[in-house]
């Protein structure tokens, strides 16, 4: 049996594409273990069907911070005028001499000038003076890779991207032929950094042009992201397109009801928003819609009811005199999502205009489409043209209340219409499922695992 090892930056739970990758393989005969990188206090493991879970633990990113000069190779040092300029600065925000704003904005000429300095003279490999932290996911994960011993290294998202490609490296030049997927789950020139500082992005964008070309093969979440790789990175093959799609076929007997667990009666016109709460998801404007749509219930299904932006929202629908109209439920198992949303009446994407928003189909439509719910999404590119193209659902301008609101009545004076669409000879649902994917996916493992005789 070939061994596959699976690398993500998380502790793979709240992950459902790791998680449906890692299964699928194993299901498919695969020797699977899939290693997570997280902050737990230690290591953590469980299966998932057949393949075996690995979340280790991080230690501090400072920690790894001063060993990065070891480790580089570069045997460059600090430029102390930079450091002064630097240490300055946290010694005032610490004697509180300036506001947490100000102190960020007094930071940045110095991180942009940090970013021109390394990147002059370390090019792509400035990465490793700008955001030294990739090194804890090296550190953690790299002597486990190489105990496993394993023929193919599937790296998802970019962080593991660079562990992948040295675990290769070293198992090449012991006489093992390993073969590296990459899995782009975003697109990294437009995504939002992850921390408020300068370095983040071109850290990472280095990162990934240093080691992208180590990948036998690069898979990603759609086609327009697809063009976008091979337009970025000069790749010499397409990337194969995973959706992010759910599986049809559920061992589960059961599911939780949405609608009984807002306490609903099967009248009340239901509204869901189901994944991650951040400004940039658009819920605001949702809950600014609501005055408009008398009687009509929202629910947020949502990692942590209890998060602070979550309270923000809710406490924003008080205000708006809707507060008794929203519920916020946790989330449920992702083989239990499909049935769980099917109970409302409308599947909610109201997605700010953001370069990563505009270029995919994300989880949650597959979700919305497959529990048969019409969709109202805003006007981000790909997903409105699916909207259009399929009759699903209603288009609304991103932001604009009164125009989701409109949507939304279109949709409910209706229903029928737009669940029609997932019927038939035409409906997409039939490639819309996880188990189309996990047979493509397979297919390239074996493509890329087969001798060329």
């Amino acid at each position: 049996m070939r061994r596959v090892v699976m690398l993500v930056d998380n502790a793979v739970e709240g992950d459902s594409r790791v998680q449906k990758t890692a299964r699928s393989a194993a299901d498919a005969g695969w020797d699977v273990t899939l290693i997570g990188c997280a902050h737990v206090d230690a290591e953590r493991r469980w299966r998932l069907g057949d393949a075996e879970v690995r979340v280790l633990p991080l230690a501090a990113v400072a920690a790894s911070g001063r060993d990065a000069g070891s480790r580089d190779g570069s045997g460059l040092r600090g430029v102390s005028g930079l450091r002064s300029v630097s240490g300055l600065r946290a010694r005032l925000v610490a004697r509180g001499g300036l506001p947490l704003r100000a102190a960020r904005l007094a930071r940045r000429p110095v991180e942009h000038a940090e970013v021109r300095f390394w990147r002059a003279r370390l090019r792509d490999g400035a990465w490793r003076r700008l955001e030294p932290g990739l090194w804890d996911y090296e550190r953690v994960a790299g002597p486990v890779v190489d105990d496993l011993r394993p023929d193919l290294i599937h790296a998802h998202d970019f962080r593991m991207l660079g562990v992948a490609a040295r675990a290769v490296d070293r198992a090449r030049a012991a006489g093992r032929d390993v073969k590296l997927v990459w899995d782009a789950h975003e697109w990294l020139p437009g995504a939002r950094p992850r921390r408020d500082n300068a370095r983040w992005l071109p850290a990472h964008l280095g990162y990934v042009r240093e080691y992208v070309g180590h990948a036998d093969a690069v898979v990603t979440v759609s086609d327009t992201l697809a063009d976008l790789l091979v337009r970025d990175h000069a790749l010499p093959d397409r990337p194969t397109v995973i959706l992010n799609a759910p599986i049809a076929a559920t061992t589960e007997t059961s599911a939780p009801d949405l609608r009984k667990r807002c306490g609903l009666p099967p009248d009340t016109p239901l509204l869901v928003y189901s994944g991650a709460m951040a400004v940039q998801r658009g819920v605001d404007t949702v809950v600014e819609a609501l005055p408009l749509l008398p009687g009509v219930h929202l629910a947020l299904v949502v990692a942590d009811p209890a998060a602070a932006y979550v309270r923000q929202v809710v406490a924003r629908a008080a205000r708006h005199g809707v507060g008794d109209r929203v519920h916020v439920l946790p989330y449920v198992p992702h083989r239990q999502l499909v049935a769980f949303l099917a109970t409302a009446d409308i599947g909610l994407i109201p997605l700010h205009h953001w370069p990563n928003h505009e270029i995919a189909l994300i989880t949650k439509f597959f979700e919305y489409a497959h529990a048969r719910l019409p969709i109202v999404v805003s006007d981000v590119r790909t997903m409105a043209e699916t909207v259009r193209a399929t009759g699903q659902g209603e288009v609304f301008r991103a932001r604009d209340a009164a125009d989701l609101a409109r949507a939304v009545r279109a949709v409910l004076a209706d229903p029928a219409r737009y669940r029609a669409a997932y019927e038939g000879e035409d409906s997409p649902l039939p490639g819309w499922t996880w188990e189309a994917q996990a047979e493509r996916l397979d297919a390239l493992y074996r493509r890329l695992l087969t001798p060329i005789r």
